[in-house]
C-alpha cells in the first residue's frame, strides 16, 4: 500500500531532529482567525462599513436583520476530506493493521445575535469509508447536532462581564491536554451542560459543569455520556492559567481493574513570548479515588521555541518534552497513573498511536516556509515509558499494551519507539488548505517483548475549506 513511501520515511527515524507537523497548523492557543470552536470568532466590527475589506465571505460573517444594528447573523461553513493509510497499525497487531479509509464532514453553523442575547447551531455531517473492521465513533456519526446552546451576556458593574450558556458545545481550553475539541478525527468531541464566563479586564474565569456526548453511529443518537461527567473552574490571566478539574466515571477501567472513578486535576500553566522566543509549561497534580485505591498521578509539559525570520525559509525551530506519571505497582492501594480525560486528537503528530500515558516523550522540531503560501515539516519523536511496572495506553486512555512480556513477567525495557513524520501544507486560497503527511513509527525495546513489533507507515491526505 505505502510500504515503499514507509520505506523512506522510517529512514528518518535513525535520527533524532524533529520538526512539528505542518498539518497540524497552529496549535488550539494560538488560533487563526477562523478557529475550530467557531463561536469565539466576533466579527460584530464589520457592522462599520469602513471596516469591511471586500472580501467575498464578508457577506455570509455578519448579516444584518435590523436597521439598529443590534440583531445579526454569522454564518460558516467547515468541509473537509481526510485520507489515512496504515501499514502494520499498532505495530502489526491491530484488527486490520493494513487499513485504509476516507473520511467527509461538513460543519455548517449560524450564530444569531439580539442584543445581549446569542443562539448558536452547528449540525454536523461525518461519514467514513473503508474504515475495517468497522467504523467507530469518532469515525462517523452521520447527521446530528455538534453545537447548539443560547446565552445571555450580562455587565455587572465596571468593566466585569458575565456570560451564561446552557446547551451543547465544543470546550478548548489552554492547549488542550486534558480538555480538547478532539478537531483532528472526523467527528469532534462535544459536551452537553452550562458554563459561566466572567471577563474582568484582561482576566476571564470559566466555570462549567458538563457531561460529554457519546456520538452513536446513526443520524441523531448523540447523547450525553451516562457515566461521566466534568467540573471545573479555568482562570486565564495575562501569562498564566490556573484550573481546577473536576471528574468522575462510573466505569473506568485501569490495568484490567473496573470501578468508579473520581479525579480531581489541578493545573498550572505559564506562556509567552519575548522577541522572537516563546514558551510553554505546563504542570498537573491528580488526586482522588478509583474502585479501592487513592490516586496520585501528575505531568509536566514544556515547550520553548524560536524564530528565524531573517533567514532563508525562516525557520521555526520547537523543542517540546513531557513526562506523565505511570503506575509503580500493580499491588499497592495507588494509582499513579495520570488521565488525560479529553485530550486533543492527533496527539503528538499525525499519527499517534500513544497518549499521554505513563510516558516521557521528546520532540526538537523545525519548520519552513518554503513559498508564501506553502510550509514544509519533518518531525520526529522517541518515547519512552515512565513506569516498568505500566503498559502503554492510546490518546482516549485504553490499554493497548500491558506491561507484561510476550515471554510472561514484566517487560523491562522502557524504550517505547521513535517516530519520524514529514509534512506539507497548502494554503491554496484564504479559504482553501491542502496538506500531506507521511509518518513512520520504529518499535523500541517494550514494543519488542511485549508483541508484534513492525514499523507503523501511515500516509495522510487532506482537503480542508472553512469560511
Amino acid at each position: 500500500m505505502i510500504r515503499h513511501r514507509v520505506a523512506a520515511a522510517a529512514g528518518l527515524c535513525q535520527f533524532a531532529v524533529a520538526a512539528p507537523a505542518l498539518a497540524q497548523g497552529r496549535e488550539a492557543w494560538q488560533p487563526p482567525t477562523l478557529t475550530n470552536t467557531r463561536y469565539d470568532e466576533d466579527w460584530s466590527k464589520l457592522g462599520d462599513p469602513a471596516a469591511r475589506t471586500g472580501h467575498w465571505t464578508e457577506a455570509f460573517k455578519y448579516v444584518p436583520l435590523d436597521r439598529s444594528g443590534s440583531t445579526w447573523l454569522t454564518t460558516g461553513i467547515e468541509l473537509r476530506l481526510r485520507s489515512e493509510s496504515f501499514d502494520d497499525n499498532l505495530w502489526g497487531g491491530a484488527a486490520a493493521p493494513d487499513d485504509g479509509y476516507l473520511w467527509s464532514r461538513a460543519l455548517p453553523y449560524a450564530d444569531l445575535h439580539v442584543g445581549r442575547v446569542r443562539a448558536f447551531v452547528q449540525p454536523v455531517a461525518a461519514f467514513t469509508r473503508g474504515v475495517a473492521p468497522s467504523a467507530g465513533p469518532i469515525d462517523q456519526t452521520r447527521v446530528d447536532l455538534l453545537q447548539g446552546f443560547a446565552e445571555v451576556s450580562l455587565p455587572i458593574g465596571g468593566d466585569t462581564e458575565v456570560t451564561l450558556r446552557g446547551g451543547r458545545q465544543m470546550l478548548s481550553l489552554g492547549t488542550e491536554r486534558l480538555i480538547g475539541t478532539r478537531y483532528g478525527p472526523n467527528v469532534p468531541l462535544a459536551f452537553d451542560g452550562a458554563r459561566a464566563d466572567i471577563v474582568h479586564g484582561a482576566v476571564t474565569v470559566s466555570l462549567f459543569m458538563v457531561q460529554p456526548v457519546r456520538p452513536g453511529t446513526g443520524s441523531f443518537d448523540d447523547r450525553s455520556s451516562p457515566t461521566k461527567k466534568l467540573w471545573g473552574g479555568y482562570a486565564r490571566l495575562p501569562g498564566l492559567d490556573l484550573y481546577y478539574l473536576g471528574y468522575r466515571n462510573r466505569d473506568a477501567s485501569f490495568a484490567g481493574l473496573t470501578g468508579q472513578e473520581r479525579r480531581h486535576s489541578l493545573g498550572l500553566r505559564s506562556h509567552g513570548t519575548a522577541g522572537e522566543w516563546h514558551w510553554n509549561v505546563e504542570g498537573v497534580y491528580q488526586f482522588g479515588h478509583f474502585a479501592e485505591q487513592r490516586i496520585s498521578a501528575w505531568t509536566v509539559g514544556s515547550e520553548v521555541g524560536r524564530h528565524f525570520p531573517d533567514m532563508p525559509l525562516a525557520p521555526h525551530a520547537v523543542v517540546r518534552f513531557n513526562v506523565v506519571s505511570g503506575d509503580k505497582s500493580a499491588s499497592d492501594d495507588t494509582l499513579g497513573t495520570f488521565n488525560a480525560l479529553f485530550p486533543k486528537g492527533k496527539y503528538f503528530g499525525e499519527l499517534s498511536p500513544v497518549g499521554p500515558y505513563n510516558i516521557v516523550s521528546l520532540n526538537p522540531s523545525l519548520s519552513l516556509a518554503v513559498a508564501r503560501d506553502l510550509s514544509l515539516g519533518i518531525a520526529a519523536m522517541a518515547y519512552w515509558r515512565y513506569s516498568r511496572a505500566d503498559g502503554i495506553y492510546d490518546i482516549p486512555g485504553n490499554l493497548i499494551r500491558p506491561a507484561t512480556a510476550s515471554t510472561g513477567g514484566n517487560a523491562r525495557s522502557r524504550f517505547i519507539g521513535k517516530e519520524a513524520e514529514a509534512s506539507l501544507s497548502w494554503q491554496a486560497t484564504p479559504e482553501l488548505e491542502l496538506s500531506a503527511s507521511l509518518s513512520a513509527f520504529q518499535a523500541g525495546g517494550f514494543i519488542r517483548q511485549s508483541g508484534p513489533a513492525r514499523t507503523i507507515g501511515m500516509l495522510g491526505l487532506e482537503a480542508n475549506f472553512r469560511i
